[in-house]
């Protein structure tokens, strides 16, 4: 995420159009893992923090159809793409607000939303802890916060392929090394804890994809390359990689793809807290 007048900030997949359509497929595509166990039936007033191009937004409002939701983003670019997206479908009108804000000085009252949601966001960030305190500060008690995050050093894929994972290190890498956190879902619990929260629970949500599920792990492959080769220019230009890498790390996901035994695997983090 970034903007001009908050601040530049490091967002490894950068902010072109095929990433904001990338962003849109990527919450249709997680969409029923992500939301099984979230219940937010009670709250009015939700706080998306880092809204991004408003895929989330629209499954929020299309799932919990009493929900107002405040989207903040430090990306003027995102934030127009949500204001498009969300702008296109007509139900979504006058249920939400997006503003332009820092996550670590939000511009809110306290107490003024009954629940937060956080979606592959602290990953990108350099202080998620003040961000979570600062989410406490303007929820009001009894307020429910859900937490999404990567742990990236779960993935596996089978046949070996070394190009491919020599790029993933180099990927997390360059993300550790600009501010972000590529291992974070598996800090949560410490993170919401410190932060003031309680009733702290999380759960590993997995992908596990072989061949009882061949169309679905074709699917996911084809999501994974593109995932991947979103970040191959900074990685690049940064000389985190080489072109001969990315050429056989393609060929790699390629086998991949076309192998009949291939096995993908990759799991995530979701906690859920209150503020009391």
């Amino acid at each position: 995420m970034a903007t001009d007048s908050i601040g530049e900030f490091p967002y490894i997949h950068g902010f072109s159009t095929e990433e904001q359509a990338r962003l849109m497929r990527q919450a249709r595509m997680f969409e029923t893992s992500l939301f099984r166990h979230i219940d937010l039936g009670d709250a009015t007033r939700l706080l998306e923090v880092g809204c991004g191009v408003g895929a989330q937004t629209e499954i929020l409002l299309r799932r919990f159809p009493q929900l107002h939701v405040t989207g903040v983003d430090r990306s003027a670019t995102q934030l127009a793409a949500a204001e498009r997206n969300l702008g296109a479908t007509a139900w979504c009108a006058s249920r939400y607000e997006l503003r332009q804000a820092d996550a670590t000085d939000l511009p809110f009252g306290e107490r003024s939303f009954d629940a937060a949601y956080l979606c592959w966001v602290l990953e990108h960030m350099p202080s998620p802890a003040r961000v979570l305190s600062e989410v406490r500060r303007v929820l009001s008690p009894g307020a429910t916060i859900y937490v999404t995050e990567v742990l990236n050093s779960s993935f596996f894929l089978d046949p070996y392929s070394p190009h491919l994972l020599r790029y993933w290190m180099a990927f997390n890498d360059h993300q550790y090394d600009s501010g972000g956190d590529p291992f974070i879902g598996a800090k949560l619990g410490n993170l919401l804890l410190a932060g003031g929260y309680h009733d702290v629970q999380t759960e590993v949500k997995t992908f596990h994809l072989d061949n009882r599920q061949p169309g679905r792990r074709k699917h996911m492959i084809e999501f994974w390359e593109e995932l991947l080769l979103s970040a191959a220019e900074p990685l690049l230009a940064d000389a985190k990689v080489d072109e001969a890498t990315v050429a056989g790390m393609r060929r790699e996901l390629q086998a991949v793809r076309n192998d009949p035994d291939a096995v993908f695997f990759f799991a995530f983090v979701q906690a859920r807290a209150n503020v009391y």
